[in-house]
């Protein structure tokens, strides 16, 4: 047992029995590979990662490839999910010296923790140009050893490099019309016509850009923008990136049609995938982007929900197949032979049609994604819902993947958000009490006494590593919609406390933001990364939350920070718009204003609802009633009833509708 037993990050725990001294990030481990003048190896990965598993088992659980790692080294494993600012430090430094980057990342420090020599997953052996991970350390050691002044001037050199990167878009001005136009000709350049999505192959669902498209659409009445968000959204609900028997989505696809996806489940997809559909049904009634929605709400709460309440990162590609090897995707596929088995011959040879199964296979040795047919033809529902049920029931009987049960703050924030909304949007009371629970983990845990976010808990017990900017925005964001459905003012209450932490530690001159806090852990360089990529940026996460924040509360501090923070968007739209999706989604709110809509009248009543329900991009919405109503939410302050009658008002710019009593006429304020 090396010295990660006991840590809560279940893809350190993965590696505590592995012949490796293995020491977790933090000053100790460095002090050791000083004291004993070593290198430290890096190796950065996550629970659900394949080919961090594949490292493990060829190199890390090898006695004589350990044995020479300990006499030469200090080994330090990050679970990157715990430690994201470790990792996005080290990991610009492996794109910026190899031109790509991943995980496994594997990178080579001194002990004062500069980087010298880069890479990803290396082989056992020698294999497509790559060196042997035994020959890696060779060399390395032999470079520490006889070349120490060279290492020494190649680490400083990149130290020096990264230092050198600081972004200065900050107080540029906002996003106007003219970068969303030239944001969405990007997009529409990028656009996958046959297949939805944006790019080729692996495709990643781009939630964060459908839901920019969505505003946009709202906003501006494009068609083009609506279209390219419906195609894309029904393209994948189609396809085996989705899983059809379950619910919830893959990480990505490894082709451009979505056949076949990288099996691993991810909490931050399916909450991002989940409230953009049902973002999408609000928009156009689609039937499809209904089911998808609750199907995944219902996934998440089924396979992610943990003891506590929260909701857990992960479950894994791999599991066990009919011969216990551990394979990816075995879980998840079928052969024609498998569906007779479980169906019989007659919906055997029906549920093979209906979902793609074929002899040859769409995946490895002969088996199939499950995926529906591009066609639209006639078909019974009620007997797609049987042979559904019956192949999930005996699904369930298979080796379940592995869950990575730690409780992130800043992807449970997106899931409180998602379930909310689509709990009250389908009248799902339960989906917001998980939300509510979820919420209440993250305040009684994470936040503990002195308004500071821990970034991770497992089993109700907090971690050791500080929340970073992305859990602020995050949980921010989940906090403000959980209050909108509600109607009670302590969640808005919650996210001012997170959001005054964004003000104090994480803003810098002119609007700029960082990823880490001002009181956080120094590095050898301070991350400040603004793109969106598999989730909202942490800079564009608190530019959405403080924007709102403001709309509900008239903040000008509040109002003016997410100003100063959308100066990045502005600068990145035009030239990256699949990488700045929220950023855009943010700054079409802005440009909507965005909308404050008041309600006094019952929460959940049909102004509540009405209101719920508008299209206008990121509107805030406070319900209530009685004379205790604005002391939960600044915007109901004197707003009283009409003629006795629940009363809706609409404002913008610092001006307001005339109040309406009819949920027709406040309809068709929000674009509704």
């Amino acid at each position: 047992m090396n010295r990660l037993a006991g840590v809560t990050s279940p893809y350190l725990l993965q590696h505590a029995d592995n012949p490796v001294d293995w020491w977790p990030w933090g000053p100790e481990a460095f002090e050791e590979a000083e004291r004993r003048d070593v290198p430290v190896l890096l190796s950065v990965g996550y629970s659900a990662c394949h080919w961090c598993h594949v490292m493990a088992h060829e190199s890390f659980e090898d006695e004589s490839v350990a044995a020479y790692l300990n006499e030469r080294f200090v080994a330090v494993k990050v679970d990157r999910e715990e430690r994201p600012d470790v990792d996005a430090v080290y990991m610009e430094a492996v794109q910026a010296a190899t031109g790509h980057g991943g995980w496994p990342m594997t990178v080579f420090l001194t002990p004062d923790a500069e980087p010298f020599y880069f890479g990803t997953y290396f082989p056992p052996e020698p294999r497509h140009g790559s060196p042997s991970f035994q020959q890696v350390l060779e060399g390395v050691s032999a470079a520490w050893t006889d070349r120490r002044e060279e290492v020494a001037e190649v680490a400083g050199r990149i130290v020096a490099d990264l230092a050198g990167r600081s972004l200065a878009h900050g107080g540029d001005g906002v996003p106007g019309e003219a970068e969303i136009a030239q944001a969405l000709l990007g997009l529409t350049r990028e656009y996958d016509e046959q297949h939805g999505g944006f790019g080729g192959a692996p495709k990643f669902p781009p939630a964060m850009v459908v839901e920019f498209l969505l505003r946009h659409y709202a906003r501006t009445g494009s068609e083009g923008a609506l279209q390219m968000a419906a195609d894309t959204c029904s393209a994948m609900a189609r396809g085996g990136i989705y899983d059809q028997l379950g619910g919830g989505f893959a990480r990505y696809s490894v082709d451009r049609e979505w056949v076949v996806p990288h099996f691993e489940k991810m909490l931050y997809d399916n909450a991002l995938l989940c409230r953009v559909y049902a973002h999408l049904w609000r928009t156009t009634g689609s039937t499809e982007a209904r089911r998808i929605a609750l199907e995944t709400a219902d996934f998440m709460v089924r396979e992610l929900r943990t003891a506590e309440g929260g909701f857990a990162s992960a479950l894994d590609a791999d599991s066990e197949d009919r011969q216990g090897k551990h394979v990816e995707g075995a879980f998840y596929v079928w052969t024609p032979a498998q569906l007779r088995e479980v169906l019989g011959e007659e919906d055997g040879a029906f549920a093979a049609a209906y979902f793609g199964v074929t002899e040859e296979g769409t995946f490895e040795e002969g088996a199939s994604v499950l995926q529906l047919s591009g066609e639209a033809r006639p078909v019974d529902a009620g007997r797609v819902a049987d042979v559904r049920a019956r192949l999930l029931a005996a699904r369930e009987e298979r080796p379940r993947p592995g869950r990575d049960d730690k409780v992130v703050a800043a992807w449970n924030g997106l899931a409180i958000a998602a379930l909310a909304e689509t709990g009250a949007y389908f009248d799902r009371p339960d989906l917001v009490e998980r939300a509510t629970e979820a919420a209440d983990l993250l305040v009684r845990v994470h936040l503990g006494e002195v308004a500071r976010l821990t970034r991770t808990s497992k089993d109700g017990r907090a971690g050791t590593n500080a929340g970073v900017l992305e859990d602020y925005g995050d949980v921010a964001e989940g906090f403000l919609a959980l209050a909108a459905v509600t109607g009670e003012g302590a969640w808005l209450e919650f996210a001012g406390f997170l959001l005054d932490v964004v003000l104090e530690q994480f803003t810098g001159e002119g609007g700029q933001l960082y990823d880490t806090a001002h009181e956080a852990e120094k590095l050898i360089r301070r991350p400040q990364d603004p793109t969106d990529s598999a989730t909202p940026a942490g800079w564009t996460a608190a530019a959405g939350a403080l924007l709102s924040y403001a709309a509900y509360t008239g903040s000008e501090a509040h109002r003016t920070a997410a100003e100063g923070a959308l100066g990045v968007v502005k600068a990145l739209a035009p030239r990256a718009p699949r990488f700045i999706g929220w950023g855009l989604a943010v700054a079409e709110a802005l440009l909507d204003g965005p909308r404050e809509v008041a309600v006094a009248g019952p929460v959940g009543g049909e102004l509540h609802r009405t209101a719920l329900l508008g299209r206008a991009p990121g509107a805030v919405v406070a319900a209530g009633e009685g004379p205790g109503a604005g002391a939960e939410f600044p915007l109901l302050v004197d707003r009283p009833l009409v003629g006795g009658e629940p009363t809706a008002y609409v404002c913008r710019h610092f001006v307001c509708d005339a109040p309406t009593t009819d949920a027709g006429e406040l309809a068709g304020k929000l674009g509704g």
